[in-house]
C-alpha cells in the first residue's frame, strides 16, 4: 500500500465458473481524493466495485483499508470502519418523511435498532444533526415531505444524506448520476465536490464529462484489467483508452 493510499487493492481476481470477470488488479486510493473507476460495458467495474465494498468475496487477491488488511471482512464489518457504500438504486423509505428516512440512518449508526415504535420525544434527540445532514444535501425545503414524492435527483440526495449520517470515512459511490437530468447532474455533483472536502470519495461513473469534471484520479478497467491510470487529461488520451472506448460502442 502507498504511504497515501487509504484502500488499496493488490492481485485483485474474481472467476465466475471460469470465467475471469476481474483479473490481477492493482489499485490505490489516495486519502482525500475523488476517484473514478471508469470502462466500457462489461469492462469489469461493477464486479470491481463489489469486490472492494466486499458484496463479493475475492477469488485471490488482497485489499487494505487504512493499512488493515479487510479481505476477509463482509460488507457490514467495513461499514463500521468507515468505508460505506451509497447504492445504484435509490436505497431509501418511500412512505417516511426525508427527515425520518436520516433519523433512521442516524439511529442505526448509534447502535439503536429501527424501532419504529419508540417515542417521539426519543426519535427527536436525533432531529438537530438529522436536519444538518439534510442540510448539507441541499433539502431543507422538502424536510417533511415524503421521500416517495421526491423527484429521483432529490432521492439520490436523500440517499446521500442517509449515508453522510453513517459518518463514513470514505463514501463509495455507485453510479450516482444513472438516470439524472442535466440539472439533478449539476446538483449532486456540486454535493459530491462540497462533501469530498473532508472524506475521500471512489465512485464509479459511466457519464465522462462527470468524471472529467470532478475526478482526481482515474483508473480505466477493460475485460477485466486495468488499461490506464493518471487524470482526466492523461488517460482521455491515452490510444489503449480511446480504443477501449470506441472498440465498445462508445464515444
Amino acid at each position: 500500500m502507498t504511504e497515501a493510499a487509504i484502500l488499496s487493492a493488490r492481485g485483485l481476481t474474481k472467476e465466475f465458473k471460469g470465467f475471469v470477470a476481474v483479473n490481477n488488479v492493482d489499485l490505490d486510493v489516495r486519502r482525500g481524493s475523488i476517484h473514478a473507476l471508469i470502462g466500457p460495458n462489461g469492462a469489469g467495474k461493477t464486479t470491481c466495485f463489489n469486490l472492494l465494498t466486499k458484496f463479493l468475496q475475492p477469488t485471490s487477491g488482497a485489499i487494505t483499508y487504512n493499512g488493515r488488511d479487510i479481505t476477509g471482512l463482509s460488507s457490514a464489518d467495513i461499514a463500521r470502519l468507515g468505508l460505506v457504500r451509497s447504492f445504484q438504486i435509490s436505497a431509501v423509505f418511500p412512505n417516511l418523511t426525508v427527515l425520518e428516512n436520516v433519523r433512521i440512518a442516524l439511529q442505526r449508526r448509534r447502535g439503536d435498532s429501527y424501532d419504529f415504535w419508540r417515542s417521539e420525544t426519543v426519535l427527536r434527540e436525533y432531529d438537530d444533526e438529522a436536519r444538518s445532514h439534510i442540510a448539507d444535501v441541499g433539502l431543507t425545503a422538502f424536510t417533511d415531505e415524503r421521500a416517495g414524492e421526491l423527484s429521483y435527483g432529490r432521492k439520490r440526495a436523500l440517499e446521500i444524506a442517509t449515508t453522510l449520517a453513517l459518518n463514513p470515512e470514505m463514501l463509495l459511490l455507485d453510479e450516482p448520476m444513472a438516470g439524472m437530468t442535466q440539472e439533478d447532474v449539476e446538483r449532486i455533483s456540486a454535493l459530491i465536490r462540497r462533501i469530498a472536502t473532508n472524506r475521500t470519495i471512489l465512485m464509479v461513473e459511466h457519464n465522462l464529462s462527470v468524471v472529467a469534471n470532478l475526478s482526481d484520479h482515474i483508473t480505466v478497467l477493460a475485460r477485466g484489467e486495468v488499461l490506464a491510470q493518471g487524470d482526466y487529461a492523461t488517460v482521455s488520451k491515452d490510444p489503449k483508452v480511446i480504443d477501449a472506448y470506441i472498440g465498445a460502442g462508445h464515444g
